[in-house]
């Protein structure tokens, strides 16, 4: 069935378009300007004419007439600003409003009279900047004579503050001194068996302060090494140093992946492994070990030794205590063990 055209359209004409006359203007087949309709100039409707602005007029100077109808940036109202619009105001707190420089990986600041100048006397240590002020130069290098390994540079106490994060609460009192060096480097398990002396071993023992002042419990008692977890136990640092007072440079710090193990080496090793519990009916008796070497093993401060560390010790002891406290802290328990394990009889 043919479909009926409407008279006098041609083929193929869309409603709404008027047939082509004589003397109409062709279409031009290239591209319109993006935004041009056709039969439009730029700015401007077709059928319209441009708008008349009136006469320009030039006046002196060069100056231009404000067109009817536009403001200027005096004219126009001044809104309120919202506060959080406004940029971030810089207040002046001194060091503690300067955010702490970043340190190099593997490195770590020490502070402290004792522990810089054991540090300073470590052949061991790779040393990068002291910064000390001038009172405290003089109380350092009667600790440890010059000359130092590192030129100082000598600075007033609020920049050692800024270096070191010293802020109130922070903890750190660095005495005017502060040194930047690599962390020392742990040696090996059979080669820190060849120093003589019991052997301290910390499982899971995190707080930086009781392991610094274990590590001075271990020295001063004559520990071959202080064994602790890498994952659990925290790396090396200033408050560790500091606590530790010189104590970090004398007796090597192990980090163990598996304390069990490491505790299996040792009794291979013919060392007897001894964990500490308060809560054991055998008391600690130092003579009972005469003529062998003891591995002494201290627990988390809060849980104590975990289930695989226990079962590994040759036996447990618990501290003679007839005042009936039930526990001591873990750098006090270390340092009475010690002391019990080393005494003369």
């Amino acid at each position: 069935m043919s479909q009926n055209r409407p008279p006098n359209r041609p083929p193929h004409s869309k409603p709404g378009n008027k047939p082509a006359r004589a003397g109409d203007r062709p279409r031009s087949s290239g591209a319109k300007p993006f935004g041009e309709r056709a039969g439009e100039r730029t700015g401007e409707r077709a059928g319209e004419r441009p708008k008349f602005d009136g006469p320009k007029l030039t006046l002196p100077g060069g100056a231009r007439p404000k067109p009817q109808g536009e403001r200027t940036n005096q004219d126009r109202p001044q809104r309120e600003r919202n506060p959080h619009d406004r940029p971030p105001q810089t207040r002046d707190h001194g060091s503690r409003g300067q955010r702490q420089p970043a340190v190099p990986n593997g490195a770590v600041w020490l502070y402290g009279l004792h522990a810089v100048a054991a540090a300073l006397g470590n052949p061991a240590r790779r040393l990068r900047r002291l910064v000390i002020t001038e009172e405290a130069q003089a109380a350092l290098a009667a600790e440890r004579p010059l000359p130092w390994a590192v030129q100082p540079e000598i600075a007033p106490r609020d920049k050692i503050d800024q270096l070191l994060g010293a802020r109130q609460g922070s903890g750190i009192v660095h005495q005017g001194v502060a040194l930047l060096t690599d962390q020392l480097a742990s040696p090996a398990l059979l080669d820190a068996l060849a120093r003589p002396g019991p052997i301290l071993v910390l499982d899971q023992i995190s707080d930086p302060r009781n392991i610094g002042a274990l590590m001075r419990t271990a020295q001063a008692f004559g520990a071959a090494m202080v064994i602790a977890q890498e994952r659990n136990a925290p790396e090396e640092t200033g408050a560790l140093a500091k606590v530790a007072s010189g104590a970090l440079e004398l007796i090597p710090l192990l980090r163990i992946v598996n304390i069990s193990r490491a505790l299996i080496v040792l009794k291979s090793a013919n060392v007897w492994v001894v964990g500490l519990d308060g809560t054991s009916p055998t008391q600690l008796n130092g003579p009972a070990f005469k003529g062998r070497r003891v591995a002494l093993v201290l627990g988390n401060e809060g849980e104590g030794m975990r289930r695989l560390t226990r079962e590994t010790c040759d036996e447990i002891a618990a501290l003679s205590m007839p005042g009936g406290m039930e526990s001591l802290n873990v750098s006090a328990a270390g340092a009475v063990a010690l002391y019990e394990l080393t005494r003369p009889y």
